[in-house]
């Protein structure tokens, strides 16, 4: 088992990132781009529930923190696959609208399309990895984009399901800001479709409870122990490596930091003005509508949350009188 541990711990992040990756641009390049089987992109659904099969596996083997894997005591895995769903529904969604938003911007000079598909995917990528980290950084910054990101840091644990949990309105604000420029640039479909699937599995693996050995990218790429600092509920010390996954941008912008002022525990996470971050998919829709920033935790979730304990509660005195 500790041998299986390691190879987990170093093996982990490499498959995702570079062994699923490389299976969903063989599948985009050839069967789609080369032989013309636009019906192949639906074998980028299996690939993702394989990246997600494999986070599970994973944190079951070498975990941050065995009570992440919880599941039932968390209670938010209905949340969570809702959030799931709708994420990849909305990505999907943006891919779609590529042809209408290059017809609405007829401007398609700058892309360098006759470069090889790998360079393009690179490309996007990076210049997607800068514009989320910024997009990421405002979200921090003004409270109306704060109020809508906070249902991402609401949540007490990090693992890959996780990782996509966002509020629809900032997942489309994300997207204007991410990927629009490089539709408006000419970005081709099929490229787009890949940088997708790489964002889904970079944020699965960001947020995974794996304990990743990283080697000499240790501190390059915004994984594990770098992002629990960003998600932790003490104040603003959570704002920084802003990364979605790469750690240059916030090193140039001075948000990176690598050594917790304490050590961060599996209660860390989470938004302090928030200790009882609803469950439901819907409460955490309507969140923004009820959260103001430095007003401490909205009435609904107190009262939800003494609802939730008293329901607990008689639970217990029910089974004790069986």
């Amino acid at each position: 088992m500790k041998y299986l541990r390691e190879v987990v711990r170093y093996g982990y992040a490499p498959f995702m990132m570079l062994g699923l990756t490389a299976a969903a641009y063989w599948v985009v390049s050839d069967l789609v781009v080369a032989r013309g089987n636009n019906w192949a992109y639906l074998f980028l659904i299996p690939l993702l529930a394989v990246a997600y099969a494999t986070s599970f596996a994973a944190e079951k083997i070498a975990p941050f923190f065995a009570d992440w894997n919880d599941h039932q005591g968390h209670g938010d895995t209905g949340a969570n696959t809702a959030h799931v769903l709708i994420y990849e529904l909305q990505s999907i969604n943006g891919v779609l609208l590529i042809p209408l938003i290059c017809w609405l911007f007829p401007f398609q000079g700058v892309w360098p399309t006759h470069w090889p598909m790998w360079s393009q995917v690179l490309i996007a990528f990076l210049v997607a990895d800068f514009a989320f980290m910024m997009m990421h950084y405002l979200s921090h910054r003004y409270a109306p984009l704060w109020r809508l990101h906070a249902v991402h840091h609401g949540v007490g644990r990090l693992y890959g399901y996780n990782g996509v949990i966002r509020h629809p309105l900032h997942q489309i604000i994300d997207m204007i800001i991410g990927n629009m420029p490089l539709v408006i640039m000419g970005m081709p479909v099929p490229v787009a479709v890949v940088l997708g699937f790489v964002i889904s599995v970079t944020l699965m693996v960001q947020h995974s409870n794996v304990d990743s050995r990283l080697g000499p990218l240790q501190g390059h790429l915004s994984i594990g122990r770098l992002h629990h600092m960003h998600h932790v509920n003490w104040g603003t010390e959570g704002d920084c490596n802003f990364g979605l996954f790469l750690t240059i941008w916030d090193k140039m912008l001075g948000t990176f930091s690598d050594k917790p002022k304490r050590e961060i525990t599996s209660k860390d996470m989470g938004v302090d003005e928030l200790p009882n971050f609803p469950k439901s998919y819907v409460e955490q829709l309507m969140l923004p509508y009820f959260y103001e920033p430095g007003k401490g935790e909205p009435e609904r979730y107190k009262k939800l949350a003494a609802k939730t304990a008293a329901q607990e509660a008689r639970e217990q005195i029910f089974h004790a009188a069986e």
